[in-house]
């Protein structure tokens, strides 16, 4: 549609785009924390995709839209090195962010062998989750 103007001629109507969000996955056994993450998340303008074990989000990983992961070092049955070993042996190539309430310099280091962008102690505010997403 073409609005008329006798000022400066036909004035194209606007195309409204939908903004694009970011989509986060978010990777914890810890009930509380995974939906405490997902609502922090979505208050700062990102989608969320939670799952509770790293078996979870390795059947998702396939159709999921997250361009990051968020992942606990302790899950439960596996972890979350694991899980990114997994990931890189399978081709994926998603930024990871991973948290744990457990670190140490060799967990650190373990992380960053792996290629995280990232290395959160758990509790960590929410500036520092969202600056190590905007990095």
């Amino acid at each position: 549609m073409t609005l008329a103007s006798t000022a400066v001629g036909p004035i194209s109507e606007p195309v409204i785009r939908p903004m694009t969000r970011k989509v986060i996955a978010v990777i914890d056994d810890n009930l509380n924390i995974l939906g405490a993450m997902g609502r922090l998340l979505s208050a700062y303008g990102y989608d969320t995709e939670l799952y509770a074990s790293a078996a979870e989000f390795l059947d998702a990983a396939v159709t999921s839209a997250a361009s990051c992961l968020v992942i606990d070092i302790q899950l439960g049955e596996s972890s979350g090195f694991e899980l990114a070993k997994q990931l890189s042996r399978a081709g994926f190539t998603i930024p990871v962010i991973f948290m744990s309430a457990h670190c140490d310099n060799s967990i650190k280091q373990q992380a960053i062998e792996l290629g995280c962008v990232a290395f959160l102690s758990k509790p960590f505010s929410a500036g520092e989750l969202i600056g190590a997403l905007t990095r």
